[in-house]
């Protein structure tokens, strides 16, 4: 299966739950809204010191699992995330990929961007995009 495939699930179903490695090399799972951005499974991190993020920083391979509400179909992307965040990013960088992410993971337009903006900086968010290397999934 390529990213392709399943480009389209992914702009139509955001539900998703991420898997992450802690330091003891457990799996960390996390319910997130998902979505499809420029070759890529996306989403946004609200809080930049959640353990998914600080997982992410120091081993960056993931999962992403988005499934329907009915749990008949689903898509897998496992793969490297890159983080995008004040650290590492322009902050007008930064702005614009968020707004970019946030509508891409079923957000739609925000009501009030403004308020969304400083919400972001406030809360240290991070933009994560997952980097497919290998796609399954079961698409009815």
């Amino acid at each position: 299966m390529e990213f392709e495939d399943i480009r389209p699930f992914l702009e139509a179903t955001h539900q998703a739950v991420v898997t992450t490695f802690q330091s003891n090399g457990a799996v960390q799972a996390s319910i997130v809204v998902a979505g499809a951005y420029e070759g890529a499974a996306a989403f946004v991190s609200i809080r930049g010191s959640s353990a998914k993020v600080r997982n992410l920083r120091r081993d960056a391979r993931c999962t992403v699992l988005t499934v329907t509400d009915g749990w008949r179909s689903y898509a897998v992307v496992e793969g490297t995330a890159q983080l995008f965040d004040a650290c590492n990013t322009d902050s007008e960088q930064l702005r614009v990929l968020l707004r970019a992410v946030y509508g891409a993971c079923g957000g739609g337009e925000h009501p009030d961007w403004e308020e969304y903006d400083q919400v972001m900086r406030q809360q240290k968010a991070v933009a994560v995009l997952v980097q497919p290397e290998r796609i399954y999934g079961l698409l009815r």
